[in-house]
């Protein structure tokens, strides 16, 4: 199949052109490791993978899009998130399975939302519940990222909290963008669960290093009170 094509140019030609407006040190400093950064400023982004995914023949796009550049990656997920899903559920979570696959950096994997906003999520909620806990529990640092973020997006629910905690305390993996993510979906839990968020870090079999920076989030939150992060404070494990 032929290279995709936007208003003649193909899409690499218009990351290029964006690059020349963003910042590509800025960038890079955020993402220590990663390879082949353009540094694009993510409305433009955006802006950008609306454009595609209005199109007739998105599809196109993502079935020959390149991943060179950590942006190249990052579009396609996005596009993901501005079409209008696939009308069987199984055939829209593949394609988000293939681009979950392609994630290589913590920007990449944070800047996906699914299709179809709250309307898609309330009519598939317990398919996409079972969909993202087998990603919790992948191999890879970055699949288990997205796994957490995403039920952190959708899932602190009432009816999922108590499940969703005993999910996060069965992660094991060394990879920093897991223990962050964990860290980032506690500290969420906490501003709407605080008592179960609390009793469930009294019996957690978080690492250390996620427990403390789990606490650490929390009480930088300005929608925790006072009171919760004198206690969170006393709650914190000595790594000595």
């Amino acid at each position: 199949m032929e290279e995709y094509r936007l208003d003649g140019k193909t899409v690499k030609e218009h990351l290029l052109h964006l690059s020349e407006y963003g910042n590509k040190p800025f960038t890079k400093g955020l993402h220590p490791g990663v390879e082949h950064i353009l540094g694009i400023r993510i409305p433009d982004l955006r802006k950008l993978a609306a454009r595609i995914a209005k199109r007739e023949d998105w599809r196109d796009y993502l079935e020959t899009a390149d991943t060179f550049y950590m942006e190249e990656r990052m579009l396609q997920g996005m596009v993901l998130g501005y079409i209008h899903p696939d009308e069987k559920l199984e055939c829209y979570l593949d394609r988000v399975s293939r681009f979950v696959r392609l994630i290589n950096s913590w920007s990449v994997c944070d800047t996906f939302k699914f299709a179809g906003g709250k309307r898609f999520v309330e009519k598939h909620r317990q398919s996409l519940w079972e969909y993202l806990l087998g990603w919790i529990h992948a191999k890879e640092e970055y699949e288990i990222r997205f796994g957490v973020v995403m039920s952190m997006t959708y899932f602190i629910e009432p009816e999922y909290i108590d499940e969703l905690l005993l999910e996060y305390d069965r992660i094991s993996h060394e990879g920093y963008y897991v223990k962050m993510a964990v860290a980032w979906a506690l500290s969420v839990c906490m501003v709407k669960f605080p008592e179960k968020t609390l009793h469930y870090l009294q019996y957690s079999h978080l690492d250390d290093f996620t427990y403390n920076k789990s606490i650490q989030k929390m009480i930088e939150s300005y929608r925790i009170t006072d009171t919760q992060k004198q206690v969170l404070r006393q709650m914190r494990r000595s790594t000595r």
